[in-house]
């Protein structure tokens, strides 16, 4: 269990330790900003990939050769990323990293339901989710500590002593799975992994960089979309028909597979957005350094993993997961629309402190409950299919919802901004006595009045627009909130298993 924590909370890290590191890397690399958005990319495209395989990598590998061997892989390729000259040799071998990183939260989460006896499967929920809460709350803090201390590739390094004693534990405690005896050797899907990568591939890649290159106006980004449409169609079709598919998609008809996927997405998209867009609202306008987001975050974190042990006691008592789900799903309603009325320009860390700590208590009625739901029933190699499509499904969920906050964020705050300057008039007493404010503040420094009056105007329309983008913050709060809302009567579809406590991982 703890091999299996200190792999994941170290996979957890990365995913977002690289965020806070960016203007470092454009100066030190000498790369523009769109070149350093791949190296978070490269990261994301490789783990989407993998992960829906992982279940197929375990079992043709055997588990303990691949868990480990993905272990090494990724502390080799943390040190290979911290000498990386160039942004191209960062970005490669960041793909490999995300590559071997990719593999250790699916494949733990499988390597839980299977080897922990029902009784004290709980317990190892709780201490699992407590790791899988704190990654990503620890990435940007570690993040921003070792750059403001030391240089950039400590961010890489710091994983290989870590990676190291991972790398020992794995090989001591993971066991294989049992297999049958005189089991037939199976062929490889490699017309599915080349469509996998093809399809899901090119819709993160999409995901990633819409934004950064504009949307369809990048001829890039058109031509990805088009092969991701085609790929995921023709991985769908491939994936139904093989005799050994790379990734069992028929796994989603057993049990509550199908239904979980979708919470799964669901739980990605609201986990993803609220962690992107909080940092960047404390930071850009409260002043906020990483290290104080970070902190910000970690009581929420906490109240999550003191809460797990108490959710898996409750699984055990014969409380229906659906239930717990729906609750949670309510509390992330409350938490984004409570965090929307404290989105102020005079806000502080005190504001936040009980909206996040109502999102650490949704959190621990989302993960450990969607875990137990979504694998209930099954049994052998279908948990670990299952782990892997569940995790891919909530990555991408959380890659679409980075993706459409970005769009409405600019269309909102376009909107924001005309509604606003249609009040700011000379007609409006308000505004010419806050002009005529400004210009008397200002007048001193610019030595004329007329230097003064266009100061004072961008000094309006910088007004203006930071009240639009806090307005446009506040809605994607709200709405988030409300399609939290509106995706509780879908948790009312899935099955009940009795007396099965095989409550996965809590990621």
């Amino acid at each position: 269990t703890i091999t299996l924590i200190l792999c994941s909370i170290l996979e957890l890290i990365d995913t977002s330790i690289v965020n806070v590191a960016t203007n470092t890397l454009m100066g030190n690399l000498g790369a523009t900003l769109g070149e350093v958005s791949w190296v978070i990319a490269a990261y994301g495209i490789a783990n989407v990939i993998i992960v829906p395989m992982s279940g197929w990598l375990s079992f043709t590998l055997g588990r303990r050769n691949y868990y480990a061997g993905s272990v090494i892989v990724f502390t080799i390729s943390s040190l290979m990323c911290g000498l990386s000259d160039n942004i191209w040799l960062l970005v490669f071998w960041r793909f490999v990293q995300g590559m071997g990183g990719g593999a250790l939260l699916a494949t733990a989460q499988s390597m839980l339901v299977e080897i922990y006896p029902k009784e004290k499967i709980g317990q190892a929920n709780a201490m699992f989710g407590m790791g899988v809460i704190m990654g990503p709350t620890l990435g940007p803090t570690v993040g921003g500590l070792l750059i403001d201390h030391f240089d950039w590739p400590w961010i890489f390094y710091v994983n290989i002593p870590i990676g190291i004693v991972a790398s020992i534990l794995a090989l001591t405690y993971i066991r294989n799975a049992p297999k049958k005896a005189n089991a037939p050797r199976q062929s490889v899907d490699y017309i599915g992994i080349i469509l996998l990568i093809i399809g899901v591939g090119s819709l993160q890649l999409v995901l990633e960089q819409g934004e950064r290159e504009s949307w369809y106006e990048s001829k890039l980004i058109i031509g990805f979309t088009i092969s991701a449409f085609f790929g995921v169609l023709a991985f769908i079709w491939r994936e139904l028909t093989a005799s050994n598919p790379i990734v069992d998609l028929r796994i989603l008809l057993k049990g509550n597979v199908g239904i979980g996927t979708i919470l799964n997405f669901i739980l990605g998209f609201g986990l993803f957005a609220s962690v992107f867009v909080y940092p960047v609202f404390v930071q850009r306008f409260l002043g906020f350094t990483a290290t104080q987001t970070g902190l910000s975050l970690l009581p929420g974190a906490l109240i999550s993993g003191f809460m797990m042990p108490i959710m898996g006691a409750m699984l055990a008592k014969g409380v229906k997961p659906k239930y717990l789900i729906s609750i949670g799903f309510f509390l992330f309603f409350v938490f984004t629309v409570f965090t929307s009325t404290k989105l102020i320009a005079t806000a502080g860390e005190d504001d936040f402190f009980w909206p996040l700590i109502l999102r650490g208590l949704s959190l621990s009625m989302l993960f450990v409950p969607l875990a137990s739901l979504s694998f209930g029933g099954l049994v052998g190699r279908d948990i670990a299919s299952a782990a892997g499509i569940t995790s891919m499904m909530r990555q991408l969920g959380g890659s679409f919802s980075v993706a459409l906050v970005s769009v409405f964020s600019e269309r909102w705050f376009a909107q924001h901004r005309v509604d606003l300057i249609s009040n700011v008039n000379a007609y409006s007493p308000s505004t010419m006595e806050r002009m005529q404010a400004y210009i008397n503040g200002l007048v001193g420094r610019s030595g004329s009045i007329e230097k003064a009056t266009q100061q004072a105007y961008a000094v309006m329309e910088n007004v203006v627009s930071k009240q639009a983008q806090i307005l446009t913050y506040i809605d994607i709060f709200f709405y988030l909130g409300i399609f939290f809302l509106l995706c509780i009567p879908l948790v009312f579809f899935a099955r009940s298993f009795k007396a099965k406590v095989d409550t996965s991982s809590a990621h």
